[in-house]
């Protein structure tokens, strides 16, 4: 089995890095290129960028930022919000990006799965799932719908997702800990990878997520200190979850 991964989330509303709890009370934290190269320096695996405003006027300034960030990383890279249909997903892959992540558009649409996965292949497809009380939320984590998470991540992964982005809604922003028995469900019903998302506030916290499932996202505890990301990998490291080797960089 590969070793798990670690992978920095950026939310980006009209082209800058925000941050928010449970998705509200936004505040800035950045340029999303020059937080791409701390971290593709400082030992992020892969990163992840949501465009959480996700209008039809943000697309084009998410399409520069894409373009910009694949100037400078050698990491990959997952782009989401936004993406309505294949031509959505297309244009962010050709602009740059590894894989796109699709919530809404995948659950109003599943087929969208299934074309974007047959165009480029599964792994440049990600499904997220913003789950709470059981069930799928849409709309950035605001709206609940009646379709079960995990049968959801099973449907999802059968149709053509390469990976499952899990983010409990009640943990995220919190920092008080990922939620392991939602991520453990959804780890043991489906066969692709799942990236826990939502409540990283130490390295142990991250370190519990690792060892039920492939890879945890991280936002709040690195944007305030991007540089410790190398300390948080040695910490995880240190609680005994043996992360990817680190890529040397030419610079």
């Amino acid at each position: 089995m590969p070793l798990p991964r670690l992978i920095p989330c950026l939310d980006v509303a009209r082209g800058r890095v925000v941050k928010g709890v449970s998705f509200v009370g936004l505040r800035d934290v950045g340029d999303p290129v020059e937080l791409a190269t701390f971290y593709g320096e400082g030992g992020a695996d892969e990163l992840v960028f949501l465009d959480i405003a996700a209008t039809v006027d943000e697309a084009a300034t998410m399409l520069d930022v894409v373009t910009r960030v694949a100037d400078v990383l050698d990491i990959p890279f997952t782009v989401g919000g936004g993406v309505r249909n294949l031509e959505d997903a297309s244009r962010i892959i050709e602009a740059g990006a590894d894989r796109v992540s699709i919530n809404s558009a995948a659950l109003a649409d599943p087929s969208l799965i299934t074309r974007i996965a047959d165009r480029f292949g599964a792994q440049a497809v990600v499904v997220a799932i913003d789950a709470g009380d059981g069930v799928v939320h849409t709309h950035g984590g605001r709206v609940a719908t009646s379709v079960a998470t995990v049968p959801w991540a099973v449907e999802a992964a059968s149709r053509g997702a390469g990976e499952i982005l899990l983010t409990s809604i009640s943990h995220d922003g919190h920092r008080e800990g990922f939620d392991l028995e939602l991520t453990t469900a959804v780890r043991a019903a489906v066969h692709v990878p799942v990236i826990a998302s939502g409540g990283a506030g130490n390295a142990r916290h991250v370190a519990e997520a690792l060892r039920v499932t492939d890879a945890a996202l991280v936002a709040s505890i690195v944007h305030e200190n991007p540089s410790g990301l190398a300390g948080l990998r040695a910490e995880i490291q240190g609680l005994g979850v043996a992360l990817r080797p680190l890529r040397r960089h030419h610079g």
